[in-house]
Protein backbone atom coordinates (compact mmCIF):
# COMPACT_ATOMS: atom_id res chain seq x y z
CA UNK A 1 0.00 0.00 0.00
CA UNK A 2 1.74 3.30 -0.81
CA UNK A 3 1.91 6.02 1.65
CA UNK A 4 -0.87 8.32 0.33
CA UNK A 5 -2.86 5.48 1.26
CA UNK A 6 -2.06 5.55 4.89
CA UNK A 7 -4.84 6.55 7.42
CA UNK A 8 -5.59 9.86 8.75
CA UNK A 9 -5.73 10.97 12.61
CA UNK A 10 -9.04 10.21 14.51
CA UNK A 11 -10.44 13.59 16.11
CA UNK A 12 -11.66 12.97 19.97
CA UNK A 13 -13.34 16.39 21.17
CA UNK A 14 -10.17 18.36 19.04
CA UNK A 15 -7.89 16.34 20.09
CA UNK A 16 -6.13 14.12 17.58
CA UNK A 17 -6.43 10.05 17.69
CA UNK A 18 -3.36 9.48 15.66
CA UNK A 19 -2.74 6.01 13.93
CA UNK A 20 0.84 5.50 15.51
CA UNK A 21 3.39 5.54 12.99
CA UNK A 22 4.71 1.96 13.45
CA UNK A 23 2.31 0.30 15.42
CA UNK A 24 3.33 -2.67 17.15
CA UNK A 25 3.07 -6.66 15.68
CA UNK A 26 1.43 -8.85 18.00
CA UNK A 27 2.24 -12.17 17.69
CA UNK A 28 -0.49 -12.82 15.55
CA UNK A 29 -0.37 -9.93 13.40
CA UNK A 30 3.09 -11.19 13.22
CA UNK A 31 2.18 -14.68 11.86
CA UNK A 32 0.20 -13.77 8.94
CA UNK A 33 1.94 -10.69 7.11
CA UNK A 34 1.31 -12.90 4.05
CA UNK A 35 -2.33 -12.81 3.75
CA UNK A 36 -4.19 -10.64 1.59
CA UNK A 37 -6.72 -10.01 3.82
CA UNK A 38 -4.51 -7.83 6.20
CA UNK A 39 -4.80 -4.75 3.54
CA UNK A 40 -7.68 -5.89 1.59
CA UNK A 41 -10.44 -3.35 -0.15
CA UNK A 42 -13.12 -4.95 -1.72
CA UNK A 43 -13.44 -1.96 -4.41
CA UNK A 44 -11.02 0.77 -5.07
CA UNK A 45 -13.52 3.42 -3.94
CA UNK A 46 -16.13 3.74 -1.07
CA UNK A 47 -19.26 2.91 -1.97
CA UNK A 48 -21.71 6.64 -1.74
CA UNK A 49 -24.00 4.66 -0.07
CA UNK A 50 -25.20 1.49 2.26
CA UNK A 51 -27.41 -0.02 4.12
CA UNK A 52 -25.33 -0.53 7.09
CA UNK A 53 -21.54 0.56 8.07
CA UNK A 54 -19.64 -1.27 10.70
CA UNK A 55 -16.77 0.70 12.23
CA UNK A 56 -14.07 -1.75 13.34
CA UNK A 57 -12.87 -5.20 12.09
CA UNK A 58 -12.27 -6.69 15.25
CA UNK A 59 -13.99 -10.24 16.45
CA UNK A 60 -17.12 -7.19 17.61
CA UNK A 61 -17.13 -5.81 14.03
CA UNK A 62 -16.80 -8.80 11.76
CA UNK A 63 -19.13 -11.37 13.90
CA UNK A 64 -21.52 -8.55 13.99
CA UNK A 65 -21.47 -8.57 9.64
CA UNK A 66 -21.69 -12.32 9.58
CA UNK A 67 -24.79 -12.49 11.94
CA UNK A 68 -26.43 -9.90 10.22
CA UNK A 69 -25.29 -11.43 6.79
CA UNK A 70 -26.53 -15.12 7.44
CA UNK A 71 -29.52 -14.62 9.34
CA UNK A 72 -32.87 -14.49 6.82
CA UNK A 73 -33.30 -11.15 5.12
CA UNK A 74 -29.97 -10.06 5.33
CA UNK A 75 -29.21 -5.99 4.35
CA UNK A 76 -28.32 -5.91 0.71
CA UNK A 77 -24.97 -3.68 1.13
CA UNK A 78 -22.95 -4.15 4.51
CA UNK A 79 -19.39 -2.11 4.95
CA UNK A 80 -17.24 -2.92 7.39
CA UNK A 81 -14.47 0.14 7.71
CA UNK A 82 -10.96 -0.55 9.57
CA UNK A 83 -8.35 1.97 10.34
CA UNK A 84 -5.56 -0.16 9.84
CA UNK A 85 -4.81 -3.91 9.37
CA UNK A 86 -7.31 -5.82 9.35
CA UNK A 87 -8.47 -6.99 13.02
CA UNK A 88 -5.15 -4.87 14.20
CA UNK A 89 -6.86 -3.52 17.12
CA UNK A 90 -7.74 -5.71 20.69
CA UNK A 91 -8.96 -8.85 19.56
CA UNK A 92 -5.38 -8.70 17.33
CA UNK A 93 -3.34 -7.92 20.64
CA UNK A 94 -4.88 -9.79 23.03
CA UNK A 95 -3.01 -12.96 24.32
CA UNK A 96 -5.45 -15.95 22.84
CA UNK A 97 -7.28 -16.67 26.17
CA UNK A 98 -10.68 -17.11 26.32
CA UNK A 99 -11.67 -17.86 29.51
CA UNK A 100 -14.83 -17.78 31.00
CA UNK A 101 -15.08 -16.29 34.63
CA UNK A 102 -16.79 -18.75 36.85
CA UNK A 103 -16.53 -17.14 40.33
CA UNK A 104 -13.65 -14.33 40.89
CA UNK A 105 -15.47 -11.45 39.56
CA UNK A 106 -18.46 -12.30 41.37
CA UNK A 107 -17.24 -9.70 44.50
CA UNK A 108 -16.75 -7.38 41.84
CA UNK A 109 -19.73 -7.63 40.04
CA UNK A 110 -22.09 -7.78 43.19
CA UNK A 111 -21.11 -4.59 44.00
CA UNK A 112 -21.29 -3.08 40.94
CA UNK A 113 -24.76 -4.73 39.79
CA UNK A 114 -25.65 -6.78 42.50
CA UNK A 115 -25.55 -10.72 43.06
CA UNK A 116 -28.58 -11.51 40.78
CA UNK A 117 -26.74 -9.96 38.05
CA UNK A 118 -23.47 -11.20 38.88
CA UNK A 119 -24.46 -14.70 38.74
CA UNK A 120 -25.99 -13.90 35.44
CA UNK A 121 -22.46 -12.70 34.08
CA UNK A 122 -20.88 -16.12 34.92
CA UNK A 123 -23.25 -18.00 33.27
CA UNK A 124 -23.21 -15.73 30.36
CA UNK A 125 -19.36 -15.90 30.33
CA UNK A 126 -19.37 -19.65 30.05
CA UNK A 127 -22.33 -19.72 27.49
CA UNK A 128 -19.87 -17.27 25.30
CA UNK A 129 -16.84 -19.48 25.64
CA UNK A 130 -19.51 -22.55 24.86
CA UNK A 131 -20.93 -20.99 21.80
CA UNK A 132 -17.40 -19.83 20.79
CA UNK A 133 -15.75 -23.53 20.57
CA UNK A 134 -18.86 -25.13 18.99
CA UNK A 135 -19.03 -22.51 16.00
CA UNK A 136 -15.32 -23.04 15.74
CA UNK A 137 -15.44 -27.25 16.00
CA UNK A 138 -18.35 -27.20 14.07
CA UNK A 139 -17.01 -24.95 11.33
CA UNK A 140 -13.84 -26.56 11.40
CA UNK A 141 -11.87 -23.22 11.89
CA UNK A 142 -7.88 -23.10 11.61
CA UNK A 143 -7.53 -20.95 14.76
CA UNK A 144 -5.27 -23.39 16.85
CA UNK A 145 -8.22 -23.81 19.43
CA UNK A 146 -7.36 -25.65 22.47
CA UNK A 147 -10.01 -27.25 25.03
CA UNK A 148 -8.94 -27.98 28.67
CA UNK A 149 -8.40 -26.85 32.09
CA UNK A 150 -7.22 -23.63 32.85
CA UNK A 151 -6.02 -22.69 36.25
CA UNK A 152 -6.30 -19.90 38.44
CA UNK A 153 -3.64 -20.47 40.62
CA UNK A 154 -3.15 -18.65 44.36
CA UNK A 155 0.75 -18.11 45.00
CA UNK A 156 0.22 -16.51 48.98
CA UNK A 157 -1.68 -17.26 51.97
CA UNK A 158 -4.02 -13.75 51.28
CA UNK A 159 -4.84 -13.92 47.70
CA UNK A 160 -5.73 -17.91 48.34
CA UNK A 161 -8.14 -16.28 51.02
CA UNK A 162 -9.71 -13.72 49.37
CA UNK A 163 -10.51 -15.81 46.33
CA UNK A 164 -11.94 -18.34 48.67
CA UNK A 165 -13.98 -16.19 50.46
CA UNK A 166 -15.56 -15.11 46.97
CA UNK A 167 -15.91 -18.50 45.87
CA UNK A 168 -17.95 -19.51 48.73
CA UNK A 169 -20.27 -16.42 48.49
CA UNK A 170 -20.66 -17.21 44.40
CA UNK A 171 -21.42 -20.95 45.81
CA UNK A 172 -23.58 -20.25 48.71
CA UNK A 173 -25.79 -18.38 46.56
CA UNK A 174 -26.25 -20.75 44.31
CA UNK A 175 -23.78 -19.98 41.73
CA UNK A 176 -22.40 -22.73 39.64
CA UNK A 177 -19.40 -24.67 40.58
CA UNK A 178 -20.03 -28.27 40.20
CA UNK A 179 -17.79 -27.86 37.26
CA UNK A 180 -14.53 -26.40 39.21
CA UNK A 181 -12.14 -28.50 40.51
CA UNK A 182 -10.85 -26.64 44.31
CA UNK A 183 -8.02 -27.63 45.43
CA UNK A 184 -6.17 -26.36 48.65
CA UNK A 185 -3.55 -28.41 49.83
CA UNK A 186 -0.22 -26.56 48.91
CA UNK A 187 1.54 -29.68 47.84
CA UNK A 188 -1.02 -30.89 45.55
CA UNK A 189 -1.58 -27.32 44.41
CA UNK A 190 2.29 -27.23 43.35
CA UNK A 191 2.01 -30.26 41.65
CA UNK A 192 -1.06 -29.73 39.66
CA UNK A 193 0.01 -26.17 38.87
CA UNK A 194 3.45 -26.67 38.33
CA UNK A 195 4.23 -23.68 40.53
CA UNK A 196 6.40 -23.92 43.32
CA UNK A 197 4.72 -21.53 46.38
CA UNK A 198 1.28 -22.34 44.83
CA UNK A 199 -1.29 -22.18 47.76
CA UNK A 200 -4.47 -23.27 45.95
CA UNK A 201 -5.93 -24.37 42.95
CA UNK A 202 -9.40 -23.64 41.11
CA UNK A 203 -9.54 -25.41 37.16
CA UNK A 204 -12.16 -25.51 34.98
CA UNK A 205 -12.71 -25.45 31.21
CA UNK A 206 -11.71 -22.66 29.18
CA UNK A 207 -10.06 -22.03 25.79
CA UNK A 208 -6.79 -20.64 23.84
CA UNK A 209 -6.86 -19.68 20.27
CA UNK A 210 -5.53 -17.51 16.97
CA UNK A 211 -8.15 -14.96 17.27
CA UNK A 212 -7.03 -12.85 14.33
CA UNK A 213 -7.60 -16.51 12.19
CA UNK A 214 -11.12 -16.64 13.98
CA UNK A 215 -11.92 -13.14 12.56
CA UNK A 216 -10.18 -14.15 9.07
CA UNK A 217 -12.59 -17.14 8.72
CA UNK A 218 -15.76 -15.09 9.54
CA UNK A 219 -14.40 -12.09 7.36
CA UNK A 220 -14.03 -14.57 4.51
CA UNK A 221 -17.85 -15.84 4.39
CA UNK A 222 -18.99 -12.13 5.08
CA UNK A 223 -16.69 -11.36 1.50
CA UNK A 224 -18.02 -14.41 0.33
CA UNK A 225 -21.87 -13.34 0.90
CA UNK A 226 -21.31 -9.62 -0.99
CA UNK A 227 -19.50 -7.61 2.13
CA UNK A 228 -17.56 -4.57 1.32
CA UNK A 229 -14.27 -4.19 3.55
CA UNK A 230 -11.86 -1.53 3.36
CA UNK A 231 -8.66 -1.60 5.46
CA UNK A 232 -6.83 0.99 6.17
CA UNK A 233 -9.90 3.74 5.86
CA UNK A 234 -10.47 5.51 9.60
CA UNK A 235 -13.60 6.73 10.31
CA UNK A 236 -13.19 10.76 11.04
CA UNK A 237 -16.86 11.78 12.21
CA UNK A 238 -20.44 10.67 11.90
CA UNK A 239 -22.52 13.35 10.77
CA UNK A 240 -26.38 13.82 10.21
CA UNK A 241 -27.66 13.29 6.42
CA UNK A 242 -30.94 13.90 4.59
CA UNK A 243 -33.68 11.88 4.96
CA UNK A 244 -32.68 10.74 8.72
CA UNK A 245 -29.86 9.05 7.44
CA UNK A 246 -25.81 9.17 8.56
CA UNK A 247 -22.74 10.17 6.73
CA UNK A 248 -19.67 8.18 8.16
CA UNK A 249 -17.11 10.02 7.14
CA UNK A 250 -13.43 9.42 6.28
CA UNK A 251 -10.63 10.70 4.07
CA UNK A 252 -11.20 8.75 1.41
CA UNK A 253 -15.00 10.29 0.85
CA UNK A 254 -18.49 9.91 2.56
CA UNK A 255 -20.87 6.42 3.37
CA UNK A 256 -24.71 7.11 3.42
CA UNK A 257 -26.55 5.13 5.61
CA UNK A 258 -29.25 4.60 8.21
CA UNK A 259 -27.20 2.31 10.35
CA UNK A 260 -24.05 2.71 11.83
CA UNK A 261 -22.47 0.22 14.31
CA UNK A 262 -19.26 1.21 16.51
CA UNK A 263 -17.25 -1.95 17.04
CA UNK A 264 -14.42 0.53 18.03
CA UNK A 265 -14.08 -0.85 21.84
CA UNK A 266 -11.27 1.85 23.15
CA UNK A 267 -11.40 4.27 20.10
CA UNK A 268 -15.05 4.87 20.92
CA UNK A 269 -14.77 8.56 21.69
CA UNK A 270 -13.31 9.63 19.04
CA UNK A 271 -16.60 9.32 16.91
CA UNK A 272 -18.55 10.01 19.99
CA UNK A 273 -16.76 12.43 22.19
CA UNK A 274 -19.11 12.45 24.70
CA UNK A 275 -18.03 9.07 25.18
CA UNK A 276 -15.11 9.67 27.00
CA UNK A 277 -16.59 9.74 30.10
CA UNK A 278 -17.77 6.37 29.61
CA UNK A 279 -14.72 4.48 27.82
CA UNK A 280 -11.45 5.07 28.15
CA UNK A 281 -7.90 3.62 25.99
CA UNK A 282 -5.12 2.52 27.93
CA UNK A 283 -1.93 0.90 26.33
CA UNK A 284 -1.34 -2.72 27.81
CA UNK A 285 1.51 -5.02 27.42
CA UNK A 286 1.53 -8.48 26.77
CA UNK A 287 4.92 -10.49 26.28
CA UNK A 288 5.55 -13.93 23.99
CA UNK A 289 7.89 -16.54 25.90
CA UNK A 290 10.02 -19.42 24.43
CA UNK A 291 10.12 -21.62 27.07
CA UNK A 292 13.44 -23.58 28.19
CA UNK A 293 13.96 -27.74 27.59
CA UNK A 294 12.71 -28.13 31.15
CA UNK A 295 8.78 -26.79 29.41
CA UNK A 296 9.21 -28.06 25.77
CA UNK A 297 8.24 -31.30 24.53
CA UNK A 298 6.70 -33.70 26.47
CA UNK A 299 6.97 -31.75 29.60
CA UNK A 300 5.25 -28.70 27.87
CA UNK A 301 2.37 -27.14 29.98
CA UNK A 302 -1.08 -28.19 29.20
CA UNK A 303 -2.74 -25.93 31.20
CA UNK A 304 -3.52 -22.31 30.63
CA UNK A 305 -3.32 -19.99 33.67
CA UNK A 306 -4.23 -16.82 35.98
CA UNK A 307 -1.05 -16.50 38.38
CA UNK A 308 -3.00 -14.93 41.48
CA UNK A 309 -0.50 -12.42 43.36
CA UNK A 310 -1.10 -9.51 45.70
CA UNK A 311 -0.34 -7.19 43.43
CA UNK A 312 -1.11 -8.75 39.99
CA UNK A 313 -3.00 -11.04 37.89
CA UNK A 314 -0.73 -12.93 34.90
CA UNK A 315 -2.55 -14.75 32.63
CA UNK A 316 -0.85 -17.54 30.21
CA UNK A 317 -1.68 -18.75 27.15
CA UNK A 318 0.58 -22.15 26.85
CA UNK A 319 -0.31 -22.70 22.99
CA UNK A 320 0.65 -26.48 23.22
CA UNK A 321 -1.49 -27.38 20.01
CA UNK A 322 0.34 -25.06 18.19
CA UNK A 323 3.66 -23.73 18.52
CA UNK A 324 4.52 -24.17 22.19
CA UNK A 325 5.42 -20.63 23.13
CA UNK A 326 3.88 -18.79 26.20
CA UNK A 327 1.76 -15.89 25.82
CA UNK A 328 1.90 -13.47 28.96
CA UNK A 329 -0.84 -10.88 29.42
CA UNK A 330 -3.12 -9.96 32.05
CA UNK A 331 -2.83 -7.17 35.23
CA UNK A 332 1.26 -8.48 35.44
CA UNK A 333 1.98 -6.70 38.98
CA UNK A 334 4.12 -4.49 37.03
CA UNK A 335 1.80 -2.95 34.75
CA UNK A 336 1.57 -0.02 37.36
CA UNK A 337 4.93 0.74 35.99
CA UNK A 338 3.28 1.20 32.14
CA UNK A 339 0.54 3.20 34.00
CA UNK A 340 2.88 5.47 35.41
CA UNK A 341 4.75 5.98 31.81
CA UNK A 342 1.47 6.96 30.15
CA UNK A 343 0.53 9.02 32.90
CA UNK A 344 3.87 11.22 32.07
CA UNK A 345 2.28 12.06 29.11
CA UNK A 346 -0.05 15.07 29.51
CA UNK A 347 -1.81 14.82 26.12
CA UNK A 348 -2.91 11.98 26.57
CA UNK A 349 -1.78 10.22 23.06
CA UNK A 350 0.32 7.71 24.99
CA UNK A 351 -3.21 5.85 26.22
CA UNK A 352 -4.02 4.65 22.76
CA UNK A 353 -0.37 3.87 21.09
CA UNK A 354 -0.39 0.34 20.43
CA UNK A 355 3.65 1.19 18.88
CA UNK A 356 5.07 0.11 22.44
CA UNK A 357 7.04 -2.76 22.62
CA UNK A 358 9.80 -4.49 24.97
CA UNK A 359 8.16 -2.66 28.22
CA UNK A 360 11.07 -3.66 30.56
CA UNK A 361 9.71 -3.68 33.92
CA UNK A 362 6.61 -5.70 32.48
CA UNK A 363 8.77 -8.26 30.91
CA UNK A 364 11.01 -8.12 34.08
CA UNK A 365 7.82 -9.40 35.99
CA UNK A 366 7.28 -12.09 33.52
CA UNK A 367 11.25 -13.55 34.03
CA UNK A 368 10.65 -13.05 37.51
CA UNK A 369 7.48 -15.23 37.62
CA UNK A 370 9.42 -17.73 35.41
CA UNK A 371 12.59 -18.14 36.79
CA UNK A 372 11.04 -17.98 40.72
CA UNK A 373 8.16 -20.24 40.61
CA UNK A 374 9.10 -22.69 37.26
CA UNK A 375 11.19 -25.67 38.71
CA UNK A 376 14.25 -25.67 36.28
CA UNK A 377 13.42 -22.99 34.18
CA UNK A 378 17.12 -21.47 34.67
CA UNK A 379 18.20 -24.36 33.25
CA UNK A 380 18.83 -23.61 29.83
CA UNK A 381 17.67 -20.07 30.00
CA UNK A 382 20.79 -18.71 28.24
CA UNK A 383 20.42 -20.08 25.27
CA UNK A 384 19.82 -18.11 22.23
CA UNK A 385 15.85 -17.71 21.52
CA UNK A 386 14.91 -18.62 24.58
CA UNK A 387 12.51 -16.83 27.49
CA UNK A 388 11.27 -14.04 26.72
CA UNK A 389 11.51 -12.96 23.37
CA UNK A 390 8.85 -10.26 22.42
CA UNK A 391 6.56 -7.89 23.55
CA UNK A 392 3.64 -5.73 21.87
CA UNK A 393 1.38 -3.43 23.55
CA UNK A 394 -2.51 -3.28 22.68
CA UNK A 395 -5.26 -0.96 23.88
CA UNK A 396 -7.77 -1.97 26.43
CA UNK A 397 -11.20 -0.19 26.37
CA UNK A 398 -11.61 0.06 29.64
CA UNK A 399 -15.22 0.88 30.70
CA UNK A 400 -16.53 3.06 33.43
CA UNK A 401 -18.69 0.43 35.17
CA UNK A 402 -16.05 -2.73 34.45
CA UNK A 403 -18.84 -3.96 31.27
CA UNK A 404 -19.07 -3.88 27.89
CA UNK A 405 -21.99 -1.58 26.54
CA UNK A 406 -24.67 -3.23 23.83
CA UNK A 407 -27.40 -1.80 22.49
CA UNK A 408 -28.47 1.81 20.80
CA UNK A 409 -27.11 4.57 21.32
CA UNK A 410 -29.20 7.03 22.76
CA UNK A 411 -30.83 10.08 20.84
CA UNK A 412 -29.28 8.54 17.32
CA UNK A 413 -31.50 6.25 15.50
CA UNK A 414 -30.08 3.97 13.74
CA UNK A 415 -26.94 4.11 15.59
CA UNK A 416 -25.64 0.58 17.37
CA UNK A 417 -22.77 0.04 20.21
CA UNK A 418 -20.89 -2.88 21.07
CA UNK A 419 -18.09 -1.57 22.73
CA UNK A 420 -16.04 -1.01 26.12
CA UNK A 421 -14.77 -4.98 26.86
CA UNK A 422 -12.38 -3.75 29.67
CA UNK A 423 -9.78 -5.89 28.63
CA UNK A 424 -11.99 -9.03 28.42
CA UNK A 425 -13.62 -9.12 25.19
CA UNK A 426 -13.13 -13.24 24.05
CA UNK A 427 -15.96 -14.15 27.38
CA UNK A 428 -18.43 -11.85 25.78
CA UNK A 429 -18.34 -11.47 22.26
CA UNK A 430 -19.66 -14.32 20.57
CA UNK A 431 -23.23 -13.52 22.52
CA UNK A 432 -22.76 -9.85 22.73
CA UNK A 433 -22.65 -9.32 18.80
CA UNK A 434 -25.30 -11.83 18.14
CA UNK A 435 -27.39 -10.11 20.65
CA UNK A 436 -26.98 -6.55 18.87
CA UNK A 437 -28.08 -8.32 15.81
CA UNK A 438 -31.59 -9.26 16.90
CA UNK A 439 -31.71 -5.70 18.56
CA UNK A 440 -31.21 -4.17 15.20
CA UNK A 441 -33.70 -6.38 14.06
CA UNK A 442 -35.95 -5.39 16.18
CA UNK A 443 -35.91 -7.77 18.84
CA UNK A 444 -36.24 -6.93 22.60
CA UNK A 445 -33.38 -7.09 25.10
CA UNK A 446 -35.19 -10.06 26.75
CA UNK A 447 -34.76 -11.82 23.08
CA UNK A 448 -30.85 -11.44 23.05
CA UNK A 449 -30.43 -13.51 26.84
CA UNK A 450 -27.68 -11.25 27.94
CA UNK A 451 -27.70 -9.91 31.36
CA UNK A 452 -29.75 -6.82 32.20
CA UNK A 453 -26.12 -4.88 33.31
CA UNK A 454 -24.63 -4.72 29.44
CA UNK A 455 -27.90 -3.22 27.90
CA UNK A 456 -27.01 0.27 27.36
CA UNK A 457 -29.50 2.63 28.45
CA UNK A 458 -29.83 6.45 29.33
CA UNK A 459 -30.09 5.49 33.04
CA UNK A 460 -26.74 3.24 32.90
CA UNK A 461 -24.67 6.33 31.63
CA UNK A 462 -26.25 8.38 34.00
CA UNK A 463 -25.15 6.08 36.83
CA UNK A 464 -22.16 6.54 35.36
CA UNK A 465 -21.94 10.05 35.21
CA UNK A 466 -19.50 13.14 35.44
CA UNK A 467 -16.99 10.97 37.64
CA UNK A 468 -16.33 7.71 35.89
CA UNK A 469 -13.91 5.28 37.62
CA UNK A 470 -11.48 3.64 34.84
CA UNK A 471 -9.45 1.59 37.28
CA UNK A 472 -11.66 -1.67 38.02
CA UNK A 473 -9.50 -4.39 37.80
CA UNK A 474 -9.37 -6.95 35.02
CA UNK A 475 -10.99 -10.18 35.62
Amino acid sequence: MSAAAKPAPLLAGGKAFPVPRGMSLSHWLQGVRANPLLDKRTTETLPASADVVIIGSGLTGTLTAYELLTRPDPPKNVVVLEARELCSGATGRNAGHCKPDQYRGFAKYSKLFGKEQAKKLLAHEWETWEKLVAFVQREKVDCDLWVGDTLDVAMTDEAAAKNLAVYEDYKAYGGKVDHITYTSVAVEAEKVSRLKGAKAVWAWKASTLYPWKLVAHLMRICLAKGLNLQTWTPATSVTSSDGGHWAVNTARGSITTPTVVYATNAYTSGLIPSWASYIQPTAHMCNKVVPPRAFAGARALRNSYAVLADDGTFTINQRCTSDGTLLFGGDNPNQHWLKAYLAQDESGMRLFDDSLSDFEPVTQAVRDLATQSLEGWDEDIDSPGVGPVYAWSGIIGQSADGLPFIGPLPDHPGQWVAAGFHGHGMPHIFTCAPGLVTLMQGGTWADTGLPECLELTKERLAKIGETPDFNKPIV
